[in-house]
């Protein structure tokens, strides 16, 4: 047990959970520090870019690999499964209704990117390896789970007005749209692609993510202070819960494909993040009557803290004990 402490101490002491830890601790006071909305887009944009060219240029590097199919199929798996998981716990340890429920259930299944980011630098800054198409995984399991949670929402609410989101809108969002365009372009141009842009993608990588992991702390902890009224005991017992209920079917997809501890990792952080961008957008036209201070506070304010703070160093703690 002390081993596990220290251990997770340590995958604590990093820069990027810092970071966000200042930005909780500064929304909490009330500081007026903040990242201006611009800044914040590009830090965004230059994520993702980075990540995906990142990850193609390791796929380039090493090959094809035998599981990447198994890999991206459990992804999908996951992502349309954990939705029907989440509404069951809701049902019990909540009192939202059957189209609230659908919809907070549809960002479980869905992944945060930025979560990914984190876990990525994390793997880089411990020195741990994981495969590059693990990028490839990331981006397939944006939707899939949208689908599930309308087919909740009008299955269980009795309802037959539950919207429609046109696939185009699904496969046209812009951080899957600039991460899977990365990472296509990463793996086409290989090394000289990597070598041309690496003092872009590579050396400015962590400090950026850092001022980012800021901001994100900052917008958390402020979306925790004014939708505090919404979190019951029961919704905010699932936010916690439910991240590692996805962490741990993500660890027994990763063992039973036989991925490396890295790739296990990342897996787990994927089925255990909730989506705050692609989803929420989705929701908004598909579930109009579902109210999105509930399902925003519960993604963006308790899951992608704990997930950032406490879950990536458990999840990497987990991953390398089947190692």
């Amino acid at each position: 047990m002390p081993a596990f402490f220290d251990t997770l101490v340590g995958n604590l002491m990093v820069p990027t959970i810092l970071f966000f830890v200042l930005g909780l601790i500064a929304a909490f006071v009330r500081s007026d520090l903040s990242i201006p909305e611009g800044a914040a887009k590009f830090m965004s944009l230059y994520l993702l870019l980075a990540i995906g060219f990142k990850g193609g240029n390791s796929l380039a590097q090493h090959g094809l690999q035998g599981d990447l199919a198994l890999t991206i199929l459990a992804g999908l798996l996951l992502s349309f499964l954990i939705p029907f998981l989440a509404f069951a716990l809701l049902r019990i340890l909540t009192r939202l209704d059957p189209v609230n429920a659908a919809a907070v259930a549809g960002h479980y299944g869905s992944i945060s990117i930025v979560t990914f980011v984190a876990a990525s630098s994390l793997l880089e800054l411990s020195g741990i390896t994981f495969d590059g198409y693990m990028v490839a995984v990331a981006a397939s399991m944006e939707v899939p789970a949208i689908l599930s949670a309308l087919w909740i929402a009008h299955r269980y609410s009795g309802s037959q007005d539950t919207g429609r989101v046109p696939m185009r809108e699904l496969f046209a969002n812009g951080s899957v749209l600039l991460l899977t365009g990365a990472f296509v372009i990463g793996a086409l141009t290989q090394d000289k692609g990597m070598q041309m842009i690496a003092p872009f993608v590579v050396t400015p990588f962590t400090g950026i993510l850092c001022l980012f992991l800021l901001d994100m702390g900052l917008n958390a902890g402020r979306s925790i202070l004014n939708n505090r009224h919404m979190l019951t005991p029961g919704l905010f017992c699932f936010g916690l819960l439910m991240p590692m209920i996805g962490a741990s079917l993500g660890w027994a997809a990763g063992a039973m494909i036989g991925l490396q501890t890295g790739s296990v990792f990342l897996l787990m952080v994927l089925s255990a993040s909730a989506s705050y961008i692609a989803v929420p957008a989705a929701m908004r036209i598909a579930l109009p009557k579902a109210e999105s201070g509930i399902y925003l506070t519960l993604s963006l304010g308790v899951t992608f803290p704990f997930n950032i703070t406490l879950g990536l160093p458990l999840y990497l703690w987990l991953a390398g004990l089947g190692s």
